[in-house]
């Protein structure tokens, strides 16, 4: 059935008007107060958890229990810290946010990046220090031995051996560096070493305040193999060597096959 509003007289027609303004107000009302409030779940604001230093596996646990998600926006590496550690994040803690809403992270790298070793020999002691950690290595112990290059690094070694400049290392390894303490003035005389085998070689040359410089091999018929059959310089020559300096030395034989160390001479 049909409801016939008439708008014949003024009367009519406020009323007409009053209940059109009626409806678009009660529309407008339910829009704001009722629906919005609805679909946006307003007034229910979630307080962010402190997620630093947190691993991954933690924040899931956490943001899963208060209906957030996190995205990593960044990965960067921090020697020390654990791999997949939460380093920041972004909204801070204790914010207040809506439900699902996604939290930003920066955590560290599973795994290291490579660094080049630099050349550091040569260069002084604050030097080299400065440089390794510019490039991202770090400074592990510093073993001072006689020579006249007072502050000088003249060896750089990495887990226990010398290291090449050049090998790849992961980020934030220690080197040792080897540096002279300036007292290399006092001459002394070359230590004969034919006859010694390496191992003896090197702690006399060590025990007269010297340097082990390059060690050759090189095949001598009738010597024993693993002696030294040559030195530079050589013993009872007249030359005088200071303290620190290096001795090279020539063995009998081939470079130890189970480590790899030392190289066999060039033959002419």
């Amino acid at each position: 059935m049909a409801i016939d509003i008439s708008t014949r007289t003024r009367k009519d027609l406020l009323i007409h008007l009053s209940l059109v303004i009626s409806l678009f107000l009660a529309a407008f009302l339910g829009f704001f107060f009722v629906y919005l409030p609805w679909s946006t779940n307003h007034g229910q604001s979630i307080t962010v958890p402190d997620l630093r230093k947190m691993n991954l596996d933690d924040v899931r646990s956490a943001l899963d229990e208060r209906r957030l998600d996190y995205v990593v926006s960044d990965c960067t590496f921090v020697p020390g810290v654990a791999p997949y550690t939460v380093l920041s994040q972004y909204p801070f803690p204790n914010s207040l946010v809506k439900e699902g809403r996604n939290i930003y992270l920066t955590v560290t790298m599973g795994t290291a990046p490579m660094i080049r070793m630099p050349d550091l020999i040569g260069n002084g002691l604050r030097s080299a220090q400065s440089y390794l950690r510019s490039v991202g290595l770090a400074e592990g112990t510093i073993r001072y031995i006689p020579d006249i290059a007072e502050n000088a690094i003249l060896e750089q070694w990495y887990n226990g051996r010398k290291i090449e400049p050049g090998t790849q290392l992961p980020k934030g390894s220690r080197i040792d560096l080897v540096v002279g303490n300036g007292i290399g003035n006092t001459e002394l005389d070359v230590p004969s070493l034919i006859g010694l085998s390496q191992e003896e070689a090197e702690i006399y040359i060590k025990g007269s305040d010297l340097r082990v410089g390059t060690v050759l091999y090189k095949t001598v018929p009738g010597a024993k193999p693993g002696t030294v059959v040559e030195q530079r310089p050589a013993a009872n020559s007249g030359v005088k060597v200071h303290v620190g300096e290096i001795i090279d030395i020539w063995i009998a034989g081939t470079p130890d096959n189970d480590t790899g160390e030392g190289k066999i001479e060039d033959q002419p």
